[in-house]
């Protein structure tokens, strides 16, 4: 019987990396501690790699997932013409903790549900930290990018880690959230906490989901848009759509990510001066913010901007939270332009 010849060594790394591209992998960091002295036990954190690295590893660029989505949802925005080239760069996407794939109350078998412990933004970065250094060997960013929850991610990435990345680019983020977006999570938590069929995470449905449905339906976009988009005579029908794909989040992880976006604060180690968090940053900072934002208000990122000296792009169009992703074609141009200065 006649034999294929012998590949290459490199050749063959290189067919089994494009195989590999985009494909879901885990890194296990252990028990993880907790910032607030808790511990994840066998913590896994879920991560999706695309593009080749330099072999100086100077392109490499990390994308958090945003609030109750997965690595995989970032795949969109990456590409030619899109958010991030992965032609020009390594782009890491990571599942933040409690997202449903990295260690989370829905998937933790030691400590399952509400057994899970409370994170925070920071020890999101910090796991995603972890498996830069430990798992990919990787001790430098060209960049941190991140939308929304992503976002919050990114400025707590430039305030703990201030020498670890050239660049940073959050969009709809915040490096704390004000009064009107806690209360907003807040009210996601209590839709949940006050559905009878929570059972106190013990449940076999999905509670909350109709209301959480209502509630993002008002503050995801903008009402000229939602009116534009939602015929009136349909509002229940498209409701009943919406609460499909919000039930695809389990609620007890939506619960672990909201408390987490609550209480999120760079300035907290620093007395809750927001001059001296701004003070460590290194990197130079793209802010990009919807000016009517209903979900992550853009004030404290663009306060926080203006601490920097950051560049600053804001939007104004009526998809409000979904700005970047309505104007997509705008963002992108800018973010190229900017990381390749």
């Amino acid at each position: 019987m006649r034999t294929l010849p012998a590949l290459p060594l490199v050749l063959l790394v290189s067919l089994l990396s494009v195989a590999q591209e985009g494909a879901q992998q885990f890194a296990s960091l252990g028990d993880f501690k907790l910032e607030n002295g808790e511990v994840i036990r066998d913590c896994r954190v879920g991560y999706r790699l695309y593009g080749h690295l330099n072999s100086d590893k100077s392109n490499a660029i990390v994308f958090p997932s945003w609030y109750g989505g997965t690595s995989k949802e970032l795949e969109d925005y990456l590409g030619p013409g899109k958010l991030i080239d992965t032609s020009i760069y390594y782009v890491v996407t990571v599942d933040a903790l409690a997202n449903g794939v990295s260690t989370s109350p829905s998937n933790s078998s030691l400590q399952p549900r509400m057994k899970f412990p409370a994170i925070s933004i920071r020890d999101m970065v910090n796991s995603q930290h972890q498996l830069l250094t430990d798992k990919l060997q990787i001790h430098h960013l060209k960049a941190v990018v991140g939308d929304s929850m992503g976002g919050l991610q990114t400025f707590q990435w430039i305030v703990s880690y201030p020498d670890f990345m050239d660049y940073a680019i959050p969009l709809e983020g915040s490096p704390r959230l004000d009064a009107f977006d806690r209360t907003l999570f807040q009210m996601e938590v209590d839709a949940i906490r006050g559905d009878p069929a929570w059972n106190q995470g013990d449940y076999t449905g999905q509670p909350g989901a109709t209301l959480i449905t209502e509630i993002e339906a008002l503050t995801l976009t903008t009402p000229q848009n939602y009116n534009r988009e939602t015929p009136r005579e349909e509002f229940r029908q498209a409701i009943a759509a919406s609460t499909r794909d919000v039930a695809t989040v389990d609620p007890n992880d939506r619960i672990r990510q909201a408390e987490a976006m609550i209480r999120h604060d760079v300035s907290a180690p620093y007395g809750g001066s927001m001059e001296r968090a701004a003070a460590r940053v290194r990197a130079k900072v793209l802010v990009v913010a919807d000016l009517r934002d209903l979900t992550i208000t853009p004030e404290s990122a663009l306060d926080f901007a203006r601490l920097l000296h950051a560049q600053v792009l804001t939007l104004d169009n009526d998809c409000g939270h979904n700005g970047p992703e309505c104007d997509m074609k705008n963002v992108a141009a800018r973010v190229a332009v900017f990381l390749s200065h």
